[in-house]
Parts: structure tokens; C-alpha cells; sequence
């Protein structure tokens, strides 16, 4: 079934984000102003393994959510470039290493139901080392993590970031490493019933 947008005013807009009230229609005739967040670029990130059975994350502070977790390079498609060379920049401005060649995996909506943004994730199964990041703000560090060690890390909340769970799932971390981890929203959801 289809909604019907009858409408829409941005109330707030910058060269970042806009967010829109949209004067929509359910199937069901209830109509109503949702919020929608838009962001004004897609964004490109990099899954970069190796021969030895390692993905290269970043560390680093979210202060949005106040958390801290394990990433893939991401960043924003700057005006007149391709996806797959703002994934190629940010991998290398991010973290000192260029991948080698990229192969798309999926362009994702993580959250098509209020955020508009396109993330296009890429793995490449090599990387070179050119140097220290250039930008030194985006990590505490840098590190090759065994994969054998992703299934322990998401059960620790240590892995939250949607394209960077994406970006792993796709690129082939072996199903068997997180089979069964519990999710923070599983966990919430179990306590809640108990308390109810």
C-alpha cells in the first residue's frame, strides 16, 4: 500500500541536513506532518580486509550518542564525485591507508522511515599503507581486528555503527561470527517485558 505525500515544508536547512514536514496520507485515510531528515549528500565508506583474516576499524567517539565504537571510513560524497572515489578518499584521509580496488556491495537507506540518505559501502580485500591519517580528529586509533574477534565485539556493544554492520555482513564476515549476538534493542525489548 502506498502514502500519499500531499505536501511538504522544510523548517530547517543548512548545507548538511534539512528537515522537512510532510503532510501525508496512510492507505487507511489517516493523514498527519511527519518530520523527515535529509541529508544533502550521500555518504561512501570502505570495508577493508586482508589475506591474514583482518578488517581494518577505526575507534572512535560519537558524541551524538554519547558512545564509543568500531567503524569503517565514512564521509560524505563531495559535488562532482563518485561514490566509489569519496570511499577511496575517506579510507585514506581517515585512517593512512588506501584500499586497493573497490567492489560496491549495496547502496543502503539505513532508516528509509525518517532519514532520506543513500550510503554506499564498498569492500576491498587489500589496502596500502601511505602514512599518517589526514585527518586526525576522526579516530582515538586505527587497528587491523581479526575477524575472528567481530562476533565478540558486536556482542559488547562495541560495534553498533549501521553501515559498518552492513558494510561487515556483506562483505563476507562468516555468518557463524554473529549468529545468535544479541542486539541492544533485543536487550531493551527483554527487560521491558520483564518489567511490565
Amino acid at each position: 500500500m502506498q502514502w500519499t505525500v500531499h505536501g511538504r515544508r522544510t523548517i530547517y536547512d543548512s548545507p548538511w541536513i534539512s528537515l522537512d514536514l510532510v503532510d501525508v496520507e496512510q492507505p487507511d485515510g489517516q493523514r498527519y506532518e511527519q518530520h523527515v531528515v535529509r541529508m544533502a549528500r550521500p555518504v561512501a565508506g570502505t570495508v577493508m580486509t586482508d589475506d591474514g583474516g583482518h578488517v581494518l576499524l577505526m575507534w572512535r567517539h560519537r558524541h551524538v550518542t554519547g558512545t564509543w565504537g568500531w567503524e569503517i571510513p565514512t564521509g560524505r560524497i563531495e559535488d562532482g564525485e563518485s561514490p566509489e572515489d569519496a570511499a577511496a578518499r575517506e579510507a585514506e584521509e581517515e585512517t593512512g591507508w588506501r584500499p586497493g580496488p573497490l567492489r560496491l556491495l549495496v547502496a543502503s537507506q539505513p532508516s528509509n522511515g525518517s532519514i532520506d540518505t543513500v550510503h554506499y559501502l564498498y569492500h576491498a580485500d587489500s589496502a596500502e599503507y601511505v602514512g599518517p591519517p589526514a585527518d586526525r580528529t576522526e579516530a582515538e586509533r586505527i587497528a587491523w581486528v581479526p575477524l575472528t574477534e567481530i562476533r565478540g565485539r558486536i556482542a559488547k556493544g562495541e560495534i553498533v555503527s549501521g553501515p559498518t554492520l552492513i558494510g561487515l555482513l556483506l562483505a563476507g564476515v562468516p555468518s557463524s561470527l554473529t549468529a545468535g549476538v544479541p542486539t541492544r534493542a533485543a536487550s531493551v525489548l527483554t527487560i521491558a517485558s520483564a518489567t511490565c
